[in-house]
């Protein structure tokens, strides 16, 4: 085998390697996310605040139903996951993430919390997600096989003592 050759066949091996170790988490359209929890009041009402508590934004279907969205007010593809989990040494950090499946890539296909075990799964496809300590990584299903994360979103403390999730 000519030198050329073998310097092919262990890039294409490298490549193929790194690939598979990295996550895909932008395969949902990059829609603007926009949701001011950023005082304490509304932190208090409409935020996340023991390890594993979750809610649900999605402005089109009102959810969660008493909360004052704005023309300002954007809540990604298929709506907004806020959970409190474990980052960077800590507990109870409010985490975001889209909800829609990235298998699925279907504003309208949402993933859903187990609540005996906090990871969140898709109805549709049965992929399962560490979104408490794990970024939104694929656990199993066809997301673990093609490594499709869940899109995740920025959370801001606010000086007023709340968060804001963004994008």
């Amino acid at each position: 085998m000519t030198r050329a050759i073998k310097t092919l066949i262990l890039a294409s091996f490298l490549c193929m390697f790194y690939s598979c170790e990295s996550i895909n988490d932008e395969r949902i359209p990059p829609i603007a996310v926009n949701i001011e929890l950023d005082n304490q009041g509304l932190w208090d009402t409409y935020g996340v605040h023991a390890y594993g508590e979750y809610r649900y934004f999605v402005k089109q279907d009102n959810i969660p139903a008493n909360f004052a969205y704005t023309a300002l007010s954007y809540t990604g593809f298929g709506g907004v996951l806020l959970i409190s989990g474990y980052s960077n040494g800590d507990y109870n950090v409010p985490l975001a993430y889209d909800l829609a499946c990235p298998v699925e890539a279907k504003n309208n296909v949402r993933i859903q919390i187990d609540k005996t075990n906090f990871e969140a799964f898709c109805p549709t496809c049965h992929s399962r997600y560490d979104v408490c300590e794990g970024s939104g990584r694929p656990l199993s299903g066809e997301a673990l096989t093609k490594n499709y994360g869940l899109q995740r979103y920025r959370v801001i403390s606010a000086s007023l003592g709340g968060y804001t999730i963004v994008r």
